[in-house]
């Protein structure tokens, strides 16, 4: 819960340079002379450009980072004009919900101008920003992408000398089907159910109620891990509450402490964005406290207030995946799984080949997209492994899956890794034993029709010492052999 896995530190210095960015952006804000909402508005842009903008490469997120203002200009000009139409700006709000979803079918570019036009939106609002601060908030959103700019791209540029991460595309699909499709039917009602209800609370600030509803639905699959991402909101949010009753109230928008304290907020943003969502919202809550402090308007109410809205939005997002188009965390699961016993297959297949004396098979770039894969069947299992999870038995197997396919790894590792030795020499039993691992994974991924308890086969008798490559295939026979009580049994009703 306290400690997780920086390997090379990547995160402590995506974090320190968050805060170098953003930092930099609202001085330049500042000493243009802007507004105190201008010199906001400019920080939370950096803020976005830094964390969401995540192409697989330096130029990609270059040019993602140019188009930025290309969606968010406009956006922020109407948000702005339609402020006192509140029917029309709740219209337009949901259209540019949908559309921000929607664009996430075009992979890291469409995600991040996604999120970039709605959260343009969202600023607005917190603001309560009219059209004569235009000028003042574009300059402002203008000079803070500049300025996080030249620090990601010129000061310290973290991705020139790390390799860009391997990000699978998710599971395809047709017209309503299709995960972004989907997602943004229901982000959309979700949050039409946000603005309804959060405005019955307030009708100043029913925004974070939408808010809540739209980022629910970010980097979520199934009715499952949106359920889960929703309960952590609000945990976050609960507790980011008492943290602000402590520090922000009595603060009451003091300049130097309050900018510190935001910046030890922005790292926490980003260093616990990768490991714990809960954490994250505790550090978002704790700033927007802080940033109404500057704003002159927090007290002890608006903070249960935000409580609250964020409990609305989260009902939104629960409602609209129970309700349209649900799909099932056992079907985005499967559709993980096949995906990495597929990958298991492949990887023997050419660690095989490699073993047999042909050079160019390389089992290594499967083992790295095993790794890859194993990672998204855990987020989408997170939900039945959770500590609150009602259903025991789905918990008890979801466990199982999960170490059976981390031994699974570990074998494919290992083969990999003796197949890449030089002085490996082809043994004949080889061809034998990877065509039995290769059956199983086949088994494995049949239609359930075609399953049957025969379909596995059994597994050899474990060699005797000395033949690593036989010790590893025997070892990933056995592991898909145990995967398949798991994966047959039949899934109880929730």
């Amino acid at each position: 819960m306290f400690m997780a896995p920086d390997p090379g530190l990547a995160r402590l210095r995506i974090s320190l340079r968050a805060v170098l960015g953003i930092g930099l952006a609202v001085a330049a804000s500042e000493l243009a002379g802007l507004s105190l909402p201008a010199s906001i508005t400019g920080g939370l842009a950096a803020l976005l450009a830094l964390f969401t903008v995540g192409d697989p490469t330096v130029r990609g997120q270059a040019v993602t980072t140019a188009l930025l203002p290309v969606v968010g200009f406009p956006v922020l000009a109407l948000a702005a004009t339609l402020h006192s139409v509140p029917t029309v700006r709740d219209a337009v709000w949901l259209a540019v919900t949908f559309c921000g979803v929607y664009a996430r079918r075009w992979g890291p570019r469409g995600h991040a101008l996604g999120i970039f036009a709605f959260m343009t939106f969202f600023i607005t609002q917190f603001l309560h920003a009219v059209p004569g601060q235009l000028p003042q908030l574009y300059a402002a959103m203008a000079l803070a992408l500049a300025a996080s700019s030249v620090v990601r791209f010129g000061v310290w540029c973290i991705e020139r000398r790390t390799a860009p991460p391997v990000t699978p595309a998710p599971p395809a699909g047709r017209g309503l089907s299709r995960p972004t499709t989907r997602q943004a039917f229901q982000a959309t009602a979700a949050c039409a159910f946000a603005i309804a209800a959060g405005q019955v609370l307030s009708h100043e600030r029913w925004y974070w109620a939408v808010g809540t509803a739209w980022w629910i639905f970010v980097n979520t699959a199934s009715r499952g891990e949106t359920l889960v991402r929703g309960f952590r909101r609000v945990l976050g949010t609960v507790i980011g509450i008492a943290v602000g009753l402590v520090i922000a109230v009595p603060l009451d928008g003091a300049g130097a402490p309050t900018a510190v304290l935001v910046a030890v907020c922005v790292f926490g943003i980003f260093y616990a964005a990768a490991v714990s969502y809960t954490w994250m919202m505790l550090a978002v809550t704790v700033m927007a406290g802080l940033l109404y402090g500057l704003l002159g308007v927090l007290d002890p109410g608006l903070l249960v207030l935000r409580v609250l809205e964020t409990g609305v939005g989260a009902l939104g997002a629960a409602l609209a995946v129970l309700l349209v188009l649900p799909v099932t965390t056992h079907t985005t699961t499967d559709a993980w799984i096949q995906r990495a016993l597929h990958c298991v297959h492949a990887c023997t297949s050419e660690a095989a080949a490699r073993l047999a004396g042909a050079p160019a098979a390389d089992p290594a770039r499967y083992v790295a997209e095993l790794e890859v894969l194993l990672g998204q069947v855990r987020l989408s299992l997170a939900p039945l492994v959770h500590p609150l999870s009602p259903l025991r038995a789905r918990r008890t197997r979801a466990r199982q899956v999960i170490e059976l396919l981390d031994r699974c790894a570990q074998e494919v590792r290992g083969l990999a890794s003796v197949a890449a030795d030089p002085d490996a020499s082809h043994d004949a039993r080889l061809a034998a034993a990877c065509w039995r691992v290769e059956a199983a994974v086949e088994a494995l991924t049949m239609p359930d029709t075609a399953r049957s308890e025969t379909d596995v086969p059994v597994a050899a008798v474990h060699p005797s010492g000395g033949e690593p490559a036989l010790s590893h295939l025997h070892g990933l026979e056995q592991a898909l052999k145990a995967l398949a009580v798991p994966l047959r049994s039949p899934i109880a009703p929730a």
